[in-house]
């Protein structure tokens, strides 16, 4: 028995015993709801737990832990930057405001209960994590406190959290006794200007004062906000267009654009026609993926692939999302341009983008070390506060703020502020494994004294902060806001940081309302859950 417990205790052999067990339980699903990456903290605490009853007690180095953070809220910050700062121009403030508030709810509600109760502020931040189902709140409040305390605080309130939202999704249209199917078209109704869809449409030219002159000339992208991909002339297609090209009264165009766009085509040009405009062989047109670091971040503008290549950008697939071609438009790498071109300038415009998924989804460590050290530079910061105290943003604050700065700029100079959805996952996956199995084992060894001096009082205020704020934040979109319901259950569950409770909400609807709603509110509530985890350390 002691050789068994003298091979369990070796550090390398219980992280890795850890680490497979922990993954194979987090895939573990009843009913739709698993714990995924969080049961390996579990496990680190079970594991702790029955080696300090054996008497065996061990840690990991200091080191192994501050990497897996500073490797996770990193990647955390790279993934959700550009949602970050655009969302305030595609989804308005109401989602965010929130996101905001679930936080801020919960905030307050673990403050007076730490007040009231007693409760040690490294326990209770902890509580506020877990209650919100946040793990990267959970590295910034064993940050803030310098305790595994708070890992006991999360492993008390995070299963109520889970299965809290769910719960609470499902009843919350049954209380209100609110008609989704109405819902939905309401929604269908709100939402179908905000993100116009990309598209094209032919036309035969009718118009007198588009017959005779050139596509300059009438500067149809200007006017109109649409792009000619294909003309047609007695039969013979022409793609792309020439710039000077000269229109003819009878000729089929092809426009790609918003449906506004090709509203004012239309006006411009002539009546729409079902006639198809066939490729020619002299044309092609294909995707072509921004690899080049040399063209990142310029306007398509800035390259004029018209008088250049003769070659029209017809859309860019940003991120899965069909966006208008425009000139202001700046290249991301990673973006994928769907161009017409001629034959002759198809090497020339592979060469010019890079076109090469290779580079794209390769990982380069450069970024992450570089954006790290800058996110350190700004934790160490001190802030003079009244009274001649200070506040610094700390090493997850700093490392955060750094790596959504970074991720929007895309390029400084030779480097790209990149990380391709593979890397980010695998590397954020390694530092949450690395960061949480030591917190876990540590919180193992106080797990039952902890217990023993609050008793069962800890998971009722868990609850308490899982479910005031959503009842809080329904009540106020609801009665204040008059949010549509799709919406504020994405909302909520983003704000919840819950994608199971997500999940759930998904069964409930075929609408893509509460998707986009999470996706909007869950990095805001992701940075300010951090935030505040930090404020409530500091005044706790």
């Amino acid at each position: 028995m002691s050789s068994l417990l003298d091979f369990l205790s070796v550090d390398y052999v219980a992280l890795f015993i850890i680490i497979g067990i922990g993954i194979i339980l987090g895939k573990v699903s009843f009913r739709g709801l698993s714990l995924d990456s969080s049961a390996v903290i579990f496990v680190a605490m079970f594991y702790g737990y029955v080696m300090f009853s054996q008497g065996i007690e061990f840690a990991f180095p200091g080191i192994i832990q501050q990497i897996g953070l500073l490797l996770f809220i990193f990647t955390i910050g790279m993934q959700a930057g550009p949602t970050f700062f655009e969302v305030y121009k595609s989804q308005g403030m109401k989602l965010i405001s929130m996101a905001f508030l679930t936080v801020v709810v919960g905030a307050i509600t673990t403050f007076v209960s730490a007040i009231v109760f007693d409760i040690d502020y490294r326990i209770s931040v902890g509580l506020f994590s877990g209650a919100l189902t946040s793990t990267p709140g959970l590295a910034a409040a064993i940050e803030a406190t310098g305790s595994s305390l708070a890992s006991i605080g999360y492993g008390i309130a995070y299963p109520f959290g889970v299965v809290g939202v769910i719960l609470f999704v499902r009843l919350i249209p049954k209380i209100f006794a609110t008609n989704m199917a109405k819902e939905e078209q309401k929604y269908a109704e709100e939402t179908q200007t905000q993100i116009p869809e990309v598209t094209h449409k032919n036309f035969i030219i009718t118009n007198e004062n588009a017959d005779g002159k050139t596509i300059r000339e009438l500067d149809i992208r200007l006017m109109t906000k649409a792009n000619i991909s294909r003309v047609m002339r007695a039969n013979e297609t022409s793609i792309p267009p020439a710039a000077d090209l000269v229109l003819r009264k009878g000729d089929l165009v092809r426009a790609v654009g918003t449906n506004e766009a090709l509203k004012r085509v239309e006006l411009l040009l002539g009546k729409p026609t079902e006639i198809d405009i066939p490729e020619s062989g002299m044309f092609e047109v294909r995707w072509y993926v921004v690899s080049k670091r040399n063209v990142v971040n310029k306007t398509l503008g800035e390259l004029n692939l018209r008088e250049n290549y003769k070659a029209t950008v017809t859309r860019i697939r940003r991120a899965g999302i069909d966006l208008p071609a425009r000139p202001s438009v700046k290249l991301k790498f990673g973006d994928r341009l769907f161009i017409s071109s001629t034959r002759g300038n198809v090497n020339g415009l592979s060469l010019l983008f890079g076109d090469s998924m290779k580079e794209v989804e390769t990982t380069s460590f450069l970024p992450v070390a570089l954006g790290i050290v800058i996110g350190l530079v700004l934790g160490n910061i001190e802030i003079p506060l009244p009274g001649g105290s200070s506040f610094s943003l700390g090493l997850t604050g700093g490392v955060l703020l750094a790596a959504l700065v970074l991720s929007r700029i895309g390029k400084t100079g030779p480097i790209l502020w990149n990380l391709p959805g593979t890397g980010n996952h695998i590397l954020r996956q390694f530092g949450l494994l690395l960061f949480l199995i030591p917190v876990g084992l540590a919180a193992g060894s106080q797990l039952g004294p902890t217990i023993q001096e609050y008793g069962l009082s800890l998971f009722a205020i868990g609850a308490a902060i899982t479910l005031i704020p959503m009842i809080f934040v329904v009540l106020v979109a609801r009665l204040f806001l008059q949010m549509n319901f799709l919406s504020v259950l994405g909302a909520l569950t983003g704000g919840m940081t819950s994608t199971p409770g997500l999940s759930a909400v998904d069964s409930m609807t075929s609408s893509e309302g509460p998707q986009v709603a999470y996706a909007t509110v869950y990095p805001f509530a992701l940075v300010a859950i951090i935030i505040f985890t930090q404020v409530l350390s500091y005044i706790l």
